[in-house]
């Protein structure tokens, strides 16, 4: 019977944990992940973890669409959909953020599931009827995708406090702090934080839209 030395065995025992760990975590990260937490780190939590009732979820709002009506959490209940922050007087990001949001609106025209919302960070200026002339030369389509007005104090809120929509990852300053963020939000049908997206960038979407097709699998 061949010998085999005690440096290739313990080469041999190191392969076989470095297999098992990675074969774990790869069980692990099935899936998207949750984000909790400003600084948008990925994490991956099973049901049956005692942290599962735990992950942060986007609560209630109210806000007014182009069409004049009121747009709440019950108008994303049971929805995957993808959020931003822009503003229509805007000459830098928000318009290639409009235009890559048409992309997805595009895909998913037909699709009750997928909705969209854009919150103006100047609603003082952006009202129902600006927001309108906007959807209008946008091609923004009525009930797919909202765009969204109402108190300012309530927006800039839920957009660094729950969306965690800061200038950059980790930091939204203070609460009455200008907001101007590139990112894309999408939030699964329970409310929840699935991925964090340059909304700047049109090869995003490919990205974005992959990750819808995996929430539409989750149960």
């Amino acid at each position: 019977m061949k010998r085999v030395s005690t440096g290739k065995l313990i080469l041999l025992v190191f392969s076989a944990v470095l297999f098992t760990s990675c074969d774990k975590n790869k069980q692990e990260e099935k899936g998207l992940p949750f984000f909790n937490t400003p600084e948008f780190t990925p994490e991956w939590i099973s049901a049956d973890n005692p942290n599962y009732n735990k992950i942060h979820t986007i609560p209630a709002f109210s806000f007014t669409n182009q069409d004049g009506e009121t747009v709440t959490e019950k108008t994303v209940e049971s929805k995957i959909y993808v959020a931003n922050f822009m503003f229509t007087s805007c000459g830098s990001i928000c318009p290639r953020m409009t235009n890559n949001m048409k992309i997805l609106q595009d895909k998913y025209l037909n699709d009750p599931d997928v909705l969209l919302l854009s919150h103006s960070v100047t609603p003082e200026k952006d009202n129902v009827n600006v927001l309108k002339e906007y959807a209008t030369q946008k091609g923004c389509v009525a009930k797919k995708w909202h765009l969204l007005t109402g108190n300012k104090k309530a927006i800039y809120t839920i957009a660094k406090k729950q969306y965690f929509a800061g200038d950059s990852i980790g930091y939204f300053g203070k609460l009455n702090d200008f907001l101007h963020t590139e990112n894309f939000i999408l939030v699964d049908k329970k409310h929840r934080i699935r991925g964090v997206y340059n909304g700047t960038l049109a090869i995003e979407m490919d990205r974005i839209i992959e990750d819808i097709t995996t929430l539409k699998k989750e149960d």
